[in-house]
């Protein structure tokens, strides 16, 4: 509890803050755990863990902190534990078995003009094998996307998934989803996914009703959300929902062209209006 009020997420960092820092000190008594049994505690406690945020909610609700007629969400991306050179996916696998099916061809062809070389013969065929192992592996992750039906694989931490994050810039990560009260700025929800925002504001809306115990509430997305599935849920939950509309990109602008007399034509920009689409 104190590193996620402090910002500390790190196992390791909180192992040194316990060694130097009064307030922890004081608050474990002088205990210093190694940062294993911390990272392993949250690994093995989620649930509690997610019960205690769910107490906390009551709580705040009890005291009246929640006011539960306006709320907001949006999401953040926690980069995983898994590169993006152990993600795959169909066209990623597609790409490395044809690279190694073209060295194979190139290794066979270079073995046939062995004459008596028995020492190259061996280099050769010792590439071959390595080269038939990797193409097994990655044979193994189509046949588990086919047989799954999931799109990736990340092979150092399995639930990741290569998501964009900003700019078009991709990481394997995971999402946040965090429903917030207006009154005193409370979480009131938050959900850990591996998909981006586009299909999520329906749901935590259905988690929000549950959660208020009512649909009688207005809540807040960015253009990330804007999406029209969302929007039919959201009017199915009866919730009035404010989304922001993504902005139209400067190639897709509207052109007005206007002409005069002995004129070329003169394309004129339209500037999009950043307005709110509103459901009731």
């Amino acid at each position: 509890m104190y590193g996620y009020l402090n910002r500390i997420r790190s196992s390791r960092v909180l192992e040194k803050e316990c060694q130097r820092n009064i307030e922890l000190m004081w608050l474990l008594k002088r205990l210093v755990p190694d940062h294993n049994t911390i990272a392993n505690f949250r690994k093995d406690n989620t649930k509690p863990i997610a019960k205690v945020f769910r107490a906390t909610v009551k709580m705040a609700s009890h005291f009246e902190l929640i006011g539960g007629t306006l709320v907001a969400g949006d999401s953040t991306k926690l980069r995983a534990q898994n590169s993006k050179k152990n993600n795959f996916n169909p066209a990623k696998i597609e790409r490395h078995i044809a690279y190694i099916d073209a060295r194979l061809e190139e290794y066979a062809l270079a073995l046939s003009k062995q004459d008596g070389d028995t020492n190259n013969k061996k280099v050769i065929t010792k590439k071959i094998s390595k080269h038939r192992l990797q193409k097994q592996k990655y044979i193994a992750y189509q046949n588990t996307i086919d047989s799954t039906g999931v799109t990736q694989i990340s092979t150092s931490d399995p639930d990741s998934r290569q998501i964009m994050t900003r700019n078009n810039i991709s990481e394997v990560a995971y999402t946040v989803q965090t429903i917030v009260d207006a009154r005193h700025n409370i979480p009131i929800d938050f959900k850990v996914t591996n998909q981006n925002d586009s299909k999520a504001m329906g749901g935590m809306l259905r988690r929000t009703k549950t959660i208020l115990r009512t649909n009688n509430f207005t809540a807040l997305f960015d253009k990330g959300y804007h999406t029209g599935s969302e929007f039919n849920a959201a009017h199915q939950l009866g919730i009035k929902t404010l989304v922001a509309i993504p902005s139209i990109g400067r190639a897709s602008q509207a052109r007005t062209q206007t002409t005069t007399p002995n004129t070329l034509p003169i394309a004129r920009k339209t500037t999009p209006t950043h307005v709110h689409r509103e459901i009731s």
